[in-house]
């Protein structure tokens, strides 16, 4: 394939991504912060650039696989990756963001002669390095198009969410909205078990089996009964993204006090120190709010 595609953030879930490309056969110019990042991803055949303006100067397509759209606007406009790209390259912006920063970025790239496609992902460091994501994008038909070889190779359930930027990230913010609520729920009911005082483990494996079970209480659950459980996804993760599923609403609006409630408990527990931990943990704020031991 004879595109080149620069590719910003190359953390745990963007360096399996820019990896998969690579294995693809794309020219990819890798750019982090970190140095043992870059040094990761030439390791694998990608590209090491002396710069973000290197990386960015003759790709035909950016990925940002960033934190948020603070630091987006970041790399785009304080650091010049958008005046570096070439008239008419695709920026794909893969974070989790909320909608009206997604449109007002899109205006600002649109001015510059660059076409922004708007494409969060779902699935984890597993989904990433097995390139098994779920991407959400809105675009008109023809970006859409455009940015679609690539984005499969990242991906294997790539949705067409609407022909307008924003879009994406609307779903991708329902999407959190409900693993959320989910999530608190199934610390609620756990923490009820605990306090109640029957075997926390029977009581997992019936719900877990029943109509009442989840994804996440499946995943999470486990997790839950845990003392010190792995970290797949931080506590932090859900404070920022039910947070963006609110101000999705507040744009909407739409009341979401379902979403409200449970941001209100990953806080709680980011509050006492845990926003670093697994998110399952929020099943400790559920205990601390109940004096459960």
């Amino acid at each position: 394939m004879s595109k080149t595609i620069a590719f910003v953030g190359l953390g745990s879930m963007g360096l399996p991504m820019a990896t998969n490309l690579v294995k693809a056969g794309y020219s990819v110019h890798g750019f982090d912060t970190r140095p043992q990042a870059m040094d990761a991803l030439a390791a694998a055949g990608g590209m090491r650039p002396e710069s973000l303006a290197s990386a960015c100067q003759h790709a035909d397509a950016l990925i940002l696989m960033v934190v948020n759209a603070a630091q987006a606007r970041t790399v785009l406009i304080e650091a010049g990756a958008l005046a570096a790209l070439p008239a008419g390259a695709h920026v794909c912006l893969m974070a989790t963001c909320p909608p009206d920063e997604v449109t007002a970025l899109e205006k600002e790239i649109r001015a510059s002669d660059k076409r922004l496609v708007d494409c969060p992902v779902s699935g984890g460091v597993v989904g990433a390095k097995a390139a098994t994501l779920t991407i959400m994008v809105g675009a008109p038909q023809d970006d859409f198009d455009a940015a679609a070889p690539i984005l499969r190779t990242m991906g294997d359930k790539l949705y067409h969410c609407g022909p307008k930027v924003g879009q994406g990230a609307v779903v991708k913010a329902i999407n959190q909205l409900l693993c959320g609520v989910h999530l608190a729920a199934a610390g609620e009911a756990l923490a009820l078990g605990e306090k109640a005082g029957v075997d926390v483990a029977t009581l997992l494996k019936i719900v877990s089996g029943s109509a009442a079970s989840s994804w996440m209480l499946k995943d999470r659950g486990p997790r839950m009964l845990m003392e010190t459980p792995p970290v797949t996804s931080a506590v932090d993760i859900f404070v920022k993204d039910l947070g963006i599923a609110l101000s999705a609403g507040r744009s909407a609006g739409m009341g979401l006090p379902l979403a409200a409630a449970a941001h209100q408990m990953f806080l709680a527990e980011s509050g006492s120190g845990n926003g670093l931990a697994d998110d399952s943990k929020v099943i400790a704020a559920y205990r601390r709010l109940n004096g459960v031991s």
